[in-house]
């Protein structure tokens, strides 16, 4: 059975690539008979910063690692004032260190992980910030990027990461922390930046972005992405993917400013199956905490354990933003963010499982997850933000209003892995003597497995599923305190109404019955969460903080797009209603001490923190169907970051964590795991990213990310190792519009894992890959 026969019809338009060329040239052309750029002298007071590259900031500055403030308005002051752990990764380090993706840029951060996904939890960014799931915590331009996806950062302008539970800045989840990726948006004046980047493995990538003023207040921006390739040291896997994102803004310089923005980015992949954790022999002694299973790839790290011809995995992804901004006067600033966003997987997967027969003999269960699921989300957010005096002391505060809806279907696959009619499927054994023919090659061989094999299986699309759907109604407002020069007071407080709901339903649309109960349920909870933060300054380029936060995960979080489910609980209803939850939102708080200062000129930030996570009323399984709030959980540690420049010439963005964690209660049928070390949270971890300018023409860097021995699941029964990769960059300006950089990433060309799934397998991350971009700059 072809991969193509397989596919959702989402198009690949290969002619892409030479679209994007022929806009290059065609906008270098324009820009050379429209040299002089155009200005408003208004511009200048009512800029909006984005982040580390200000729209009007010089050349220089916009080259920095150092970030001052953070894009959304609901922080309150500026970060070395700001009495939290919040990381900007600004445009300049994603362009050096050759990021394509969020992944790759969030590997600059130190306290986060990745955790791996298969089928019930799907596949696509599933960080875990300060140990803690956060793959529901990821915000586009301040507002919840809802559904399972791999993100890309063609048109991102710079990344936020802010560490500690912050439901009251972003809502309901974040227990560990929150990511926000800050879009490229038009502005005044006209730029082009364009290139094309080739690579070991057969990597392609071409990016155009182009602005353009239109009046002396209206302005375009377009960002196009073609990328293709495959990965170093993995056989058979390969990346396709295509995006488009244009941008107009309107009143830009006024008072009254208009933003229409459109994201649409595709992808057709063959997914990375992973490498299966090695297993005791039959009969022999369970996996044990003192000797947990490791990947064993029996011999060759590049094997691939997936089928050519069964696998793929196809993602869709469309945001429309409609957001309007207004000063009221000098102080005061009132926006409306209206969006509208979807999100699309497709997916066969292998799954190289450990479950039927034994690895160690040298054979591998070749289990298909599959995934077709959708999710959409309308959100609109309100928000007034500005300074007020109140009794002589300073006030810079916003509020706000949030109302969404988000709505998930999910459906998949029926794989039939008996090719033999009238035969029994090959489900309880995969000896070495079934390897190949014998099972209908659903058995494959640990050392040297062959993803051609002439798989015939039947595959048929499966309409059962499930539909999960919410809606939040929130309010919140967030204040900096000005008690005198030196003492800062930051409050933050959020009420939200959280509903949501599900229906199980077989393929004809009707909702499955089990043993006469309706597979329905629903759950309301309403949460308040806060944060409250004092602030010494005994310098104005420094603080020293103390603060508390709070969060709040209600049943039903993820919609179904991560790895809880839906544990809505509630008594049976044999009439088919829908169940009423009786489970409370799991909270979370954090204790922090910080201080954070901007040396040299305000060149470079310093920061350290100690913080304490704990996490209590966690859910947890009592029973086969049951759940009760009854766990804990907690995380503690250090934290030391720096970013910017020691000298004109030389930059750092560094980092270093960390964390000591521990479930303190699992629950009734979870005892036997407590004291044990939380999955994706490696005790100690760093990263350090540097260049150095040698001549006005040379730019010469390199890196190093280090990561500590990582537990895949609670019971602490499986297991990757540490690693340390190294990278490295060359950059030459060949003209004032044109430059080279290459970089090779796994300098060494070490085999390491960057993901890891509780059970049966983790995932590999890339070997030496060499990447040479040519860049126009206009």
């Amino acid at each position: 059975m072809s991969r193509q026969q397989l596919q959702s019809p989402v198009s690949s338009p290969r002619l892409l690539a030479s679209a994007i060329g022929v806009a290059i040239t065609a906008g270098s052309a324009g820009q050379m008979v429209f040299a002089a750029e155009k200005t408003d002298a208004k511009a200048q007071g009512n800029t909006i910063s984005l982040d580390a590259t200000s729209i009007n900031a010089e050349a220089q500055e916009a080259t920095s690692y150092n970030v001052e403030k953070a894009s959304s308005p609901k922080y309150t002051a500026p970060l070395v004032d700001t009495p939290r752990s919040v990381t900007v990764i600004p445009q300049q380090v994603l362009k050096d260190t050759g990021a394509l993706n969020m992944q790759d840029a969030l590997r600059t951060v130190p306290g986060i992980t990745f955790g791996a996904g298969e089928g019930g939890n799907p596949q696509g960014d599933r960080p875990f910030i300060r140990g803690f799931d956060a793959q529901g915590d990821t915000y586009l331009d301040g507002v919840r990027d809802t559904g399972s996806q791999s993100r890309e950062i063609l048109a991102v302008e710079s990344i936020e990461v802010s560490k500690g539970p912050n439901s009251a800045i972003g809502g309901r989840g974040a227990a560990g922390g929150s990511i926000n990726m800050v879009s490229k948006r038009a502005h005044l004046g006209d730029s082009l930046d364009g290139g094309f980047t080739w690579g070991s493995d057969q990597t392609q990538r071409y990016t155009f972005d182009g602005n353009y003023q239109f009046t002396d207040t209206a302005a375009g921006r377009l960002n196009l992405m073609s990328h293709e390739s495959n990965v170093a040291g993995r056989d058979s896997v390969d990346y396709d993917r295509w995006g488009i994102a244009p941008s107009v803004a309107f009143g830009l310089g006024t008072d009254t400013r208009v933003n229409l923005d459109y994201y649409h980015l595709e992808s057709n992949d063959t997914p990375d199956s992973g490498i299966p954790y090695s297993i005791p022999v039959a009969g022999s002694a369970a996996r044990t905490k003192s000797n947990p299973d490791t990947p064993d790839d029996g011999g060759d790290s590049s094997n691939f354990y997936g089928l050519d011809g069964r696998d793929f995995r196809k993602g869709r992804t469309d945001t429309a933003t409609i957001a309007i901004e207004h000063d009221l006067n000098d102080a005061l600033t009132v926006k409306n963010t209206l969006r509208h966003g979807s999100s699309m997987q497709d997916y066969i997967l292998t799954q190289p499982d450990d479950s039927k027969g034994n690895v160690n003999n040298g054979s591998v269960w070749r289990r298909a997850n599959t995934r077709v699921s959708n999710t959409d989300t309308t959100t609109n957010q309100t928000d007034l933000f500005g300074d007020v005096y109140i009794a002589g002391f300073k006030n810079s505060f916003a509020t706000g209003i949030e109302l969404s809806h988000e709505k998930s279907q999910k459906s998949s696959y029926s794989v039939d892995t008996d090719t033999t009619p009238g035969g029994n499927p090959v489900t309880t054994n995969c000896s070495p003597a079934l390897i190949g023919a014998p099972s209908g090659y659903n058995c494959t061989s640990l050392s040297n497995p062959n993803p051609s094999d002439p798989w015939n299986g039947a595959i048929s699309r499966n309409y059962a599923g499930t539909d999960t759907s919410s809606t939040t109604r929130a309010l919140y407002v967030f204040d900096t305190l000005e008690l005198s020069q030196q003492w800062l007071v930051n409050m933050g407080l959020r009420y939200d109404h959280f509903d949501t709901k599900y229906k199980t339903y077989n393929a004809a649309g009707a909702t499955v019955v089990t043993n006469g109960n309706a597979s329905k349920g629903k759950d309301t909870s309403e949460f308040i969460t806060g944060q409250f933060g004092v602030v010494y300054k005994p310098a104005e380029n420094g603080s020293i903080y103390a603060s508390y936060a709070t969060s709040a995960t209600p049943p039903g979080n993820t919609l179904g797009e991560g790895q809880e489910g839906n544990p809505l609980g509630g008594t049976p209803d044999r009439t088919g209603n829908l169940l009423s939850s009786d489970m409370e939102p799991e909270t979370t708080k954090n204790y922090e001490i910080g201080t954070k200062w901007d040396l040299l000129n305000d060149r470079l930030s310093l920061t350290a923190d100690i913080f304490r996570t704990e996490k209590d009323n966690a859910r947890v399984q009592v029973d086969t169907t049951s759940y009760e709030n009854a766990g804990k959980t907690r995380v503690q540690g250090i934290e030391l970051s720096a970013s910017g420049k020691i000298t004109d010439k030389w930059q750092v963005f560094a980092g270093y964590a960390y964390m000591d964690s521990e479930q303190v209660d699992g629950g009734p049928l979870g005892a036997a795991n407590d004291g044990n070390e939380l999955p994706n949270t490696p005790k100690n971890s760093a990263s350090l990213w540097t260049t150095y300018q040698v001549t006005p023409k040379l730019t010469v860097g390199g890196g190093a990310f280090y990561v500590d021995d990582v537990f895949g699941s609670v019971a602490n029964t499986t297991m990757v190792d540490d690693y340390v990769r190294y990278d490295a960059m060359v950059a030459y300006k060949l003209t004032k519009n044109v430059d080279l950089q290459l970089n090779v990433q796994n300098l060494t060309d070490e085999t390491y894992y960057d993901k890891a799934f509780s059970t049966h397998f983790a995932n590999q991350a890339a070997g030496r890959t060499a990447l040479l971009s040519t860049n126009f700059h206009f």
